[in-house]
């Protein structure tokens, strides 16, 4: 596997990676597990919650040039970009002011005695990070787990390798000592021996269902726990009460953010029949008037796909779509020139013996579907190997309220599109993994949850 920066814009090689031999990977491992062994793991808790504000005002520092290796390395618009920057601060920011009150000890009601469960490290992690949000995915293991005192090898995607070692840059200027977060340019199988090593304890893991397959088992076979965030086929409801204005707006912002390329992202518009006809009509203006081009151009829209193959790939998923059945309503076409640039595709008339409806599109395509009730959403909802998260849109918020408890997913959005905040616990159901990250959930899920007990007098 090679880890090389590859501009989607031109198709240039900006920089590469040689991969870590298996004698580095063992001195990284060795490193992190004796600092597992060693007093920064244990308490005072607060050095390492210091570590996580400093590392924030670090990013704040140099926000700019961040969200810039972003829009180089993987095409992101220079605004999504800085976005992602900002929420990477906000989240270890967050820890660093509320990880102490999350993991402090909790007590119990028990007649054996007094009794109060503690929260320690784990030991060393395995993470592996997707390449769509470069730092958010990072940030989401690397708070928690400093926090913890979990020490943390990450091999994050190959064509990020930028982003990966200047995250690793800013955590150690923020001071985290050496072993406490290692970026790791690791192949699957070297990935692998580092899960099955009795020095790693756990497995974290975004990205596609096979990935996450392959991990999860390799974790299992040898008793690690695992937490997975995979692949999303988003519901986005629209109700004939909505406001459809809203709905179009926070819809094509919520397909075509990022080229598509969120796990979050609304991909299967389900909306009511007495409304579809004029939901199509704005939605289909709105996606025709977008702007596709250089995504450091502020009044672009939409910028290029990761990489040429991450656009074939979309482009080869439309046109076997189409082949079983669908209707390309709009887009459907490779932008010719250099990039990895894709028009914004509408999909329509999807049957269910189409591949396409239980398929995943990672990129800029949206179906939509028209159902005749609520309940017909709520089953067409639910109809799907994945459960990330969905969005319902409808004046009548207690209609909304009741749909959104039926539908099969780790979060539900009403009257807005799937988001993420450092507050609120991110994950899914199904094919979409398990375990959550962020807020004070995801904090809990790769730690020991010691109980304690004093027998009374």
């Amino acid at each position: 596997m090679a880890y090389r920066s590859i501009s989607p814009v031109t198709g240039e090689v900006l920089k590469t990676f040689a991969n870590h031999s298996d004698a580095e990977l063992e001195s990284f491992l060795a490193q992190a597990y004796a600092l597992y062994q060693s007093p920064w793991s244990r308490e005072p808790r607060q050095a390492r919650l210091d570590v996580l504000a400093r590392l924030a005002d670090e990013i704040d520092k140099r926000a700019e040039e961040l969200a810039r290796i972003l829009v180089h390395e993987m095409g992101k618009r220079i605004s999504e970009a800085r976005w992602e920057v900002n929420i990477t601060a906000e989240i270890a920011r967050y820890y660093a002011r509320h990880a102490a009150t999350f993991l402090a000890p909790e007590k119990l009601q028990t007649t054996h005695g007094e009794a109060w469960v503690e929260y320690h490290p784990i030991g060393v992690v395995v993470a592996v990070e997707p390449w769509n949000f470069p730092y958010y995915q990072l940030i989401r293991v690397a708070a928690p787990n400093v926090a913890i005192g979990n020490p943390v090898l990450a091999k994050h995607a190959s064509i990020v390798p930028q982003a990966a070692v200047v995250f690793e840059e800013l955590l150690l200027s923020a001071g985290a000592p050496r072993g406490a977060w290692t970026n790791i340019f690791a192949s699957g199988d070297q990935i692998a021996r580092l899960i099955e090593d009795d020095r790693v304890q756990a497995a974290a893991l975004t990205g596609s269902e096979k990935a996450g397959g392959i991990v999860a088992s390799q974790a299992a076979k040898h008793l690690k726990k695992s937490v997975l965030e995979l692949g999303g086929a988003d519901v986005f409801v629209v109700l004939d009460d909505a406001d459809l204005d809203r709905a179009v707006e926070h819809g094509v912002a919520s397909r075509f953010n990022v080229a598509g390329q969120a796990c979050n992202a609304a991909k299967r518009f389900i909306v009511h029949g007495g409304i579809a006809d004029r939901f199509m009509s704005k939605f289909t203006e709105r996606v025709a008037r977008m702007k596709i081009g250089d995504p450091m151009d502020e009044s672009t829209d939409m910028g290029p796909l990761c990489s040429i193959a991450a656009r074939d790939e979309i482009a080869a998923q439309v046109e076997r779509a189409v082949r079983a059945g669908a209707t390309l309503h709009h887009g459907g076409k490779v932008i010719a020139g250099p990039g990895a640039f894709y028009e914004p595709t509408i999909l329509t008339g999807i049957s269910r013996t189409n591949p396409a409806y239980f398929e995943e599109f990672f990129g800029p395509v949206a179906q939509i579907y028209v159902v005749p009730d609520d309940n017909a959403a709520i089953a067409l909802a639910n109809d799907s190997h994945f459960g990330l998260s969905g969005a319902i849109f409808a004046a009548d918020t207690d209609r909304a309220r009741q749909l959104a408890a039926r539908i099969e997913t780790g979060s539900v959005w009403i009257n807005t599109r799937s988001s993420t905040a450092a507050e609120l616990p991110f994950g899914g159901v199904k094919r979409s993994g398990y375990g959550r990250e962020l807020s004070q959930f995801g904090i809990k899920e790769l730690v020991n949850q010691k109980m304690i007990v004093v027998a009374p007098e």
